[in-house]
């Protein structure tokens, strides 16, 4: 709760130190007097908007400063916003110090227990700790938009609407990556035509290792075919057959090695000459059968040749486009088959995927938080019809109304409702989930319900909202509750 509040230099305010009790503290005054720039002081501290109008004629800067003691409620509450600024300490003697200072060229200082921070930090400890009534406030009472705030700060919820809003901002970030590419599908559909065709155009070649020289080889074969076998003719007839009536040269030597088996028996060191010839003659006759089958084997098919023709063209080809070898043309038929791949399981599919995940745990989430609420708003009807009565508005009844809309287009929701039991279906969805909260009244005995913003008077709204104010202050989770002009639409005997 709030302990001390001093303020310095802000509106007709010079300085002043206040000492605040637990329970009820009034204060009370003339109209100018500076009640309502207590609260005013009380919202800056606690990251409200400053106006370097509200300061002094005299002063170049005023402050606002706040002892709050902190119980263990709270400080579980505000533990993970001091863990974040690093002060984990904060509350160790069991109070925090907020202080703010504005100064006149429109610079603020904020400070938690003398540490500076971020505004944005103040505020976010302000809303728990402190919980401001101004006048004309319970006019939101006649905004069904934001009945069900009401709802959620009376159930605690907050902290799960939290979480759903972080699940809506990166979701539809999601959307809108996938809405980008979808932009970009002209461009990124030619390039996998384009990657799709160089794939496939290297992957029907079938290229192998080498083939490229082999081919060559070959059609230097075909191609001079006649000549080969003109010429291996030739040396096959001189070697078996002999030409112009004249022996072989196998023949031949076939006579030196008859020769030199004779000599060798009259003279033995002939016979390494001997054995020479008849390797010779037996290499000789080697030959001959070689260059015979060589003669016959060659290939005089004119459709080969074109074959290899074509053959060759087509990997010319490729090296052209691809690279200047074989092996560089397969690597890019490779990295083409890659990319391809990785388009097929490209990011779009990866993001479509990351959507339905979060359309997944979004509609878990909603279903839950809605199902919350049907618990909460129960009791929240029985706390304010209590109010009601101290308000002279005995036999008031008030119905926390929530209702979903069905969408085709909407997020898959499973929720329990009390009455039905399990409901599932596709449901519209806002910032706040899937529901949508209006508080019904019958301020009269045997009336039928209607929607709060129809029917409810001046009067009846400013007590109303008393009652829901009243209501969310019982749940301990926001320790100090300030009001300006309590009695504002509600008189001073009902307010008191």
């Amino acid at each position: 709760m709030l302990r001390l509040l001093t303020i310095a230099d802000l509106g007709v305010i010079d300085h002043l130190e206040m000492e605040l009790r637990p329970g009820l503290n009034v204060f009370t005054g003339e109209t100018g007097s500076g009640k309502s720039i207590i609260i005013d002081s009380l919202g800056l501290l606690l990251g409200g908007r400053a106006d370097a109008a509200l300061l002094r004629a005299d002063a170049d800067r005023a402050r606002v400063e706040g002892v709050f003691t902190v119980d263990n409620g709270l400080a579980e509450g505000i533990a993970p916003i001091l863990r974040e600024l690093g002060l984990d300490d904060a509350t160790g003697e069991g109070e925090i110090i907020l202080a703010r200072e504005i100064n006149r060229d429109g610079r603020n200082t904020c400070r938690v227990n003398g540490r500076l921070v971020p505004l944005k930090s103040l505020t976010a400890l302000g809303e728990r700790i402190v919980d401001i009534h101004s006048q004309g406030q319970h006019l939101s009472l006649l905004r069904p938009a934001e009945h069900i705030d009401l709802l959620d700060c009376f159930a605690g919820l907050l902290p799960q609407r939290a979480q759903v809003a972080e699940i809506v901002d990166t979701l539809r970030g999601v959307q809108r990556d996938i809405e980008r590419l979808q932009e970009d599908d002209r461009d990124l559909a030619q390039r996998i035509d384009l990657l799709r065709y160089q794939a496939e155009e290297i992957a029907a070649a079938d290229l192998r290792d080498g083939e490229d020289e082999t081919l060559e080889r070959e059609r230097t074969l075909l191609g001079n075919a006649e000549a080969l076998q003109t010429l291996a003719g030739g040396a096959y007839r001189l070697l078996e057959e002999g030409e112009g009536g004249q022996p072989s040269l196998i023949d031949l030597l076939g006579r030196v090695l008859r020769d030199l088996t004779d000599l060798e028996v009259l003279d033995s060191s002939l016979g390494a000459s001997r054995e020479l010839t008849a390797d010779l003659t037996y290499q000789m006759e080697e030959l001959a059968r070689t260059l015979r089958d060589y003669g016959d084997d060659i290939d005089r098919s004119p459709a080969r040749l074109q074959e290899v023709e074509e053959r060759l063209a087509l990997i010319a080809q490729l090296k052209r486009k691809y690279g200047d070898t074989l092996e560089d043309v397969r690597a890019f038929g490779q990295r083409a088959a890659d990319q391809l791949d990785a388009f097929s399981t490209s990011e779009e599919a990866e993001l479509h995927a990351r959507e339905r995940e979060l359309l997944g745990r979004l509609g878990y989430l909603a279903g839950r938080l809605s199902q919350e609420r049907r618990l909460a708003a129960t009791r929240l009807e029985k706390v304010v019809e209590g109010e009601l009565a101290e308000l002279a508005m005995e036999g008031t009844l008030v119905h926390v109304q929530i209702k979903q809309t069905e969408s085709d287009n909407g997020v898959a929701v499973t929720f329990s409702d009390q009455s039905e039991g399990p409901v599932q279906g596709r449901y519209a969805f806002t910032g706040a989930g899937i529901d949508r909260v209006e508080l019904l009244i019958a301020p009269n005995p045997g009336e039928p319900l209607h929607p709060l913003a129809k029917i409810a008077s001046g009067g009846e709204t400013a007590r109303l909202m008393l009652a829901f104010k009243v209501a969310l202050a019982g749940d301990g989770r926001i320790p100090t509750l300030a009001f300006d002009e309590i009695d504002s639409g509600v008189g001073g005997r009902i307010g008191f």
